[in-house]
């Protein structure tokens, strides 16, 4: 393998790690504050792309991208309002399996809606630009995907570390109960964190479906099982812990294809999962917690 291939498999890598570690963060972020895996976060993934492209139908790319993102975040704040809010105390299990029960409802209510067959996502005329570094040769958008990522989290834990409602976060991720006894409104931190993963996860669909082409009612399933395993490698509620575990699984997955196992590149994620749960089970940067009696 020459040396501009293999500097063309990596940008391809780091690009679509970053469009992972967009999506893992809303994992990550969803599981720091209510401890909850919310599983239909790949699936609000998904319907983004079908927003984008009803969006793109009827409107220039500039306003449809606001609009797309609206929605979602719309979306994912209503799942939070309607499936998990009224379980607020029920056991841990019950808001579990809710979160499994609306996952099968958007991927049955986008096959109802939008028929199972792909549907081809619109193109954004400058991201599909072809740029030439080089030997490298890419759409503007595998350049674009990384430096996005890294700026739009290092703006996220500025906003933890340094605002009213990032102390919010931090402390009903702490303590629930101590929180909500300390006057912090409990339901209006718990909703901004799932608006902040839905447009996260909005963004990532946008970066990760104008390489893609086309999206269909699973186009969610695989790439949110995987995002969650990278929010898992890195130490699921940390968030550089699941932007270091979306560049690794990115990174891994092109590899094998460019090395020819290309049949093995979802395996090598679940692989990776069960080998980081043997040796290190709070994943790369995951903190030891003690239940409380």
């Amino acid at each position: 393998m020459s040396l501009t291939t293999f500097l063309q498999q990596c940008l391809t890598g780091i690009s679509l790690g970053g469009a992972y570690a967009l999506i893992a963060i809303g994992y990550t972020l969803v599981y720091g504050i209510l401890r909850l895996i919310n599983f239909a976060h790949g699936d609000i993934f998904m319907m983004a792309g079908y927003f984008m492209i009803f969006a793109m139908a009827s409107l220039p790319w500039f306003i449809a991208v606001p609009v797309t993102l609206a929605l979602t975040v719309l979306l994912g704040v209503g799942i939070e309002r309607a499936a998990y809010r009224p379980l607020r105390s029920a056991p841990r299990m019950s808001v579990m399996i809710s979160a499994i029960g609306v996952s099968y409802l958007l991927q049955n209510l986008a096959t109802y809606l939008f028929t199972a067959l792909p549907k081809g996502y619109p193109e954004i005329p400058f991201l599909k630009q072809i740029f030439q570094i080089g030997g490298l040769s890419a759409s503007f958008v595998t350049f674009l995907t990384p430096i996005l990522t890294l700026v739009l989290v290092y703006l996220l834990i500025m906003l933890i570390n340094h605002t009213k409602i990032g102390m919010a976060m931090r402390a009903v991720s702490k303590d629930y109960e101590t929180a909500s006894l300390m006057g912090i409104k409990i339901n209006r931190t718990i909703s901004f964190t799932f608006a902040v993963g839905s447009l996260l996860a909005g963004i990532g669909s946008i970066l990760y479906f104008t390489d893609r082409m086309t999206v269909f009612p699973f186009s969610g399933s695989l790439p949110g099982l995987k995002c969650f395993v990278a929010a898992v490698l890195g130490g699921i509620g940390s968030i550089p812990g699941a932007v270091i575990g979306g560049f690794v699984l990115g990174l891994g997955e092109t590899a094998l294809v460019a090395l020819g196992y290309s049949t093995f590149s979802d395996a090598f994620t679940f692989i990776l999962l069960i080998i980081m749960l043997l040796i290190r089970p709070t994943g790369l940067f995951g903190e030891k917690t003690t239940d409380k009696v």
